[in-house]
Formats: structure tokens, sequence, C-alpha cells
């Protein structure tokens, strides 16, 4: 399965403004258009609990989009669920990509919070990474990756400039050789709650 990672991040790589989840406040109308652009060419979508809270206004379910949202406690969830299109799970990355790989799924668009990325990171899983820097720096918000472990290589396949103020999206090739999962987010599944 193809997995590419995208998030929007202020230059010093936080995915926040301080503690406010809204990153509709910060980003630009440009990063706005192309994150909805790969959700609507991707019928598989990831994220975690974090990420789903801070997005569930948007999101939008149909029939033929299965989103999967990463919890420690997904029967917290099961009210919301709604099978094949919306659902809740604590399976670690690996176990995940498994099933949904026999399920016939071959493409995931990851656009979880820094511990989902982490995760599916450390687990080698990721193969491109979308990255739309927006021109600012925040001095407290959440990090783009949670993990003070991670040694992982990239290479840059392109980067285009998407408005007159300096927003970039960069789309790099994660580089699997050499990485290798190391401490316990290797092995657990879903964000802190």
């Amino acid at each position: 399965m193809k997995i590419t990672m995208v998030a929007v991040s202020s230059v010093n790589g936080k995915i926040t403004k301080g503690s406010d989840p809204n990153i509709y406040k910060w980003t630009s109308q440009e990063d706005k258009g192309l994150f909805f652009l790969m959700i609507a060419k991707n019928n598989l979508i990831v994220m975690g609990s974090k990420t789903y809270e801070a997005a569930r206004h948007v999101i939008k379910l149909k029939k033929d989009k299965l989103r999967i949202v990463l919890t420690r406690k997904p029967n917290k969830y099961a009210d919301e669920e709604v099978k094949g299109s919306l659902e809740f799970s604590s399976e670690a990355p690996l176990d995940l990509v498994g099933r949904l790989e026999k399920n016939g799924y071959k493409k995931m668009l990851l656009v979880g919070g820094g511990e989902i990325n982490a995760l599916f990171l450390k687990s080698k899983l990721v193969d491109e990474l979308h990255l739309i820097i927006e021109p600012f720096i925040f001095s407290r918000g959440r990090d783009l990756v949670v993990d003070s472990e991670l040694d992982i290589s990239l290479s840059l396949i392109k980067m285009i400039r998407l408005n007159k103020k300096g927003t970039l999206h960069l789309k790099y090739k994660v580089n699997k050789r050499g990485h290798r999962p190391r401490g316990p987010l290797a092995r657990r599944g879903g964000e802190n709650e």
C-alpha cells in the first residue's frame, strides 16, 4: 500500500498555533484547496483522535470514502461510527495496514497529528510526505512529529510556491532504508486522549 502523509506546519514545525486545534485560523486558502483536493482523490484517510476532534465539523462522510480514526478508546466513539465511512480503531499501524490491504486498499492518505505521524514513520510505512509550510513561527504548538528518537532521511521530489506570502508545498520521498522503529511509540496504536 502506498501511504502519503500530508501536513501543514509553521516554519518551525508547529501544526497548531498554541493550544488552538483550529488550523483554519492561520493556514492559507492555497493550503486548504490543496488539502481538500488530496482528500477528494483518496478513498482511504487515516487520522488520530485529536485530528478528528479538531476537524469533525468539516468532515463530510461519503459511501466511497473510508475514514479511520486511530484512538486508544474506540468505544468512546461508538455512537459516531458509520461502517464503511467513519470507523474507529486501536490497531497498531502495521496491523491496520495489513487488514486494509487484505480488503483491497492500495493507497492511504495519512492526515494524523504528531503522534500518529511518528507511529507510521517509525513503522516504515510512509512513502511520501506532502508538507505545506506556512510563513509563520509559533513559540508554542503541537509538533509535526512527536518523538525524539526518529532519524529519517527524505529526498525532495518537488517544491511549489503556492502564493505571494511564501506558502510552500514540499513533496518528499521517504527513504526507508536505514531507519528502523525504536522506542515505545513503535509498539503502540492511537493518540493520547
